[in-house]
């Protein structure tokens, strides 16, 4: 398992925007969206050829950093984040 300076690279490497990723053999389509200077970041992953999806929010307060799945697990957004390709 990655820890939370690993999630905030692999989170950082997305370009903001749209693009593609693999995961899980799949093809995803991912948008990422920056606010409050990079203190916030929504990131909206979908499989290209099915339903799955993977959306979160993560952000950077002066006191701690705090990732925020949206209707799913924090498993399943960590599971995203450790094998994104």
């Amino acid at each position: 398992m990655i820890g939370l300076m690993e999630w905030v690279q692999k989170i950082s490497s997305l370009p903001i925007g749209y693009s593609k990723v693999n995961y899980e053999g799949k093809s995803y389509g991912v948008s990422r969206a920056d606010f409050n200077e990079g203190r916030s970041i929504k990131v909206y992953a979908k499989d290209l050829g099915g339903n799955h999806f993977i959306s979160f929010n993560y952000y950077c307060t002066s006191t701690s950093n705090l990732l925020k799945p949206c209707e799913m697990s924090s498993e399943d957004v960590i599971h995203f984040l450790e094998h994104y390709t």
